[in-house]
């Protein structure tokens, strides 16, 4: 049997894993942390368990599949319940907006609260987003990361055709431009890019296809996201997977430009035919593994990473707004968000706010008045190598995020001991030499999707997978790099 080791519980080394154990490999994941999920993590305050990290869940075929393929079935794992209501947007300037799975209910209410005009503006969006789904999902997000030529010759006349129509020269934000004259909605809909940690005014007009993707479905996941990763886990297991938790790599050896194995930090050596690394690949370029991983990866420069934040989990009583699971306020001026975290290394004086509200949406009761189980996020630059954010900037920006929430309407009954602040230092701490980020590189500019590395590393019987590596970040996107990683990996290995 060939003996692969994966380093790292994320989705793309609990899939990855998965994949290899069902092709005949013998598989042990290493995970540092002591349960699975990686950036799918939980905080517990005051004895309630809160996620941490992603919040939607999307594209449940990608999941399905990958049971599927394993002779099992993601609904005996999990239990997954359709949102309605997408998200909950409001302004401090005015105006409040739901989002519907459905594009018609949606289009209604845009039309109300901005016009008819936006609402015709919207509808065309969602045709041309999902043109763009429909070109890109099986010949980029789903498939080995090809080069620009190699992606136009998967594509094909129709596929360039719809491609072409997205102009992906042009920024995000200022494609959005011409769909929507509310400026509301632009800032809205313009947050797709921060989904891949970059700024729509560098990011391309194809992450429009987001919006399709969230059409296509969002869900809720009973008792939490964390208990996806538990169910890959589960998979493994039966599949055979060895996981062993709490155990640190500190090297991976090589010889002859090939792995050989991993040296614990307890100085145990395992011996491997092939490594499958699940973390951000900037930390073999950095040494972080040892001498002989640095070359095999591309370097991120900190000027080249994706967003950070600035996390606050908090378990209390809300008064006022009325909360829906999602929720994101906004300020006055998004674009100075982006040149304050990508030009300024700073946070901005208003910085937008994003809410899940756990105890809120479909499958849970009505708040009672009492505490309730709530991630705050902000956007900040990942620079938690360079000493992130001091003591005196938190509390200038939690009186900003909070003040937001105040003028839109939303109170909190505060004590001590009801949050637990996470910062981008604290964020390169638990992901290290990633400066905090949270998404590997930025994905700005036309070319930006393909600087990402691919599933085969340039040492040999090194593979990657995660957020860092292609196709991206988010849960079904590192999910499908954990499956491209293995794949790659089985055909190189015969």
């Amino acid at each position: 049997m060939r003996r692969v080791i994966v380093i790292g519980a994320g989705m793309g080394g609990l899939a990855a894993a998965a994949d290899l154990a069902r092709a005949g490999c013998s598989v042990t994941l290493l995970e540092r942390a002591a349960v699975p999920g990686g950036k799918c993590r939980q905080v517990f305050v005051r004895g309630a368990g809160i996620d941490a990290g992603p919040t939607v869940f999307t594209m449940q075929w990608v999941f399905d599949a990958l049971f599927r393929d394993a002779g099992a079935r993601l609904e005996d794992h999990v239990t997954l319940v359709p949102a309605d209501v997408l998200a909950r947007h409001a302004w401090r300037a005015g105006g409040r907006l739901d989002l519907h799975a459905d594009v018609e209910r949606s289009a209604a209410a845009i039309g109300e609260f901005a016009g008819a005009a936006d609402a015709r503006g919207y509808r065309e969006f969602c045709a041309r987003s999902g043109a763009v789904h429909a070109a890109l999902r099986d010949t980029f997000m789903a498939a080995e990361r090809p080069s620009p030529a190699a992606l136009v010759a998967r594509l094909g006349a129709s596929g360039l055709g719809a491609m072409w129509r997205t102009a992906p020269w042009s920024s995000l934000w200022s494609a959005l431009g011409s769909h929507f004259r509310d400026p509301r909605l632009r800032q809205l809909f313009a947050r797709y890019a921060t989904y891949v940690g970059s700024s729509p005014l560098a990011a391309p007009a194809t992450l429009m296809l987001i919006a399709h993707v969230e059409q296509q479905g969002v869900w809720l996941v009973e008792g939490g996201m964390a208990g996806i990763a538990r169910a890959l886990e589960s998979l493994g297991r039966g599949l055979g997977v060895q996981y062993r938790y709490g155990a640190h790599v500190r090297e991976i050896v090589a010889r002859d430009r090939r792995v050989r194995g991993v040296e614990l930090d307890s100085g145990e050596f395992l011996e491997a035919d092939a490594i499958v690394f699940n973390g951000d690949a900037a930390a073999l370029a950095a040494g972080a593994l040892g001498a002989a991983t640095r070359s095999a990866a591309p370097p991120v420069t900190r000027a080249a990473r994706g967003l950070s934040a600035i996390t606050w989990c908090l378990n209390a009583p809300s008064q006022g707004f009325g909360l829906s699971h999602h929720n994101v306020f906004f300020a006055e001026d998004y674009p100075q968000e982006f040149r304050a975290i990508f030009a300024g290394r700073r946070v901005t004086a208003a910085p937008t706010v994003y809410l899940c509200a756990q105890d809120r949406g479909p499958g849970h009761a009505a708040p009672d008045g009492g505490p309730e189980r709530m991630l705050l996020l902000v956007n900040a630059p990942a620079d938690g190598d360079q000493g992130g954010v001091g003591a005196a900037d938190l509390a200038r920006i939690e009186a900003a995020a909070f003040g937001l929430l105040r003028d839109c309407g939303l109170e909190f009954t505060r004590t001590d001991g009801d949050c637990v602040v996470t910062r981008p230092q604290d964020f390169e701490q638990l992901f290290p030499a990633s400066g905090g980020s949270l998404y590997g590189r930025a994905n700005h500019g036309a070319l930006g999707s393909f600087r990402r590395p691919g599933s085969r590393s340039s040492l040999g019987g090194l593979y990657l997978a995660g957020g860092s590596a292609h196709p991206g970040p988010g849960i079904p996107m590192a999910t499908l790099s954990g499956r491209l990683a293995a794949a790659r990996l089985l055909a190189d290995l015969g």
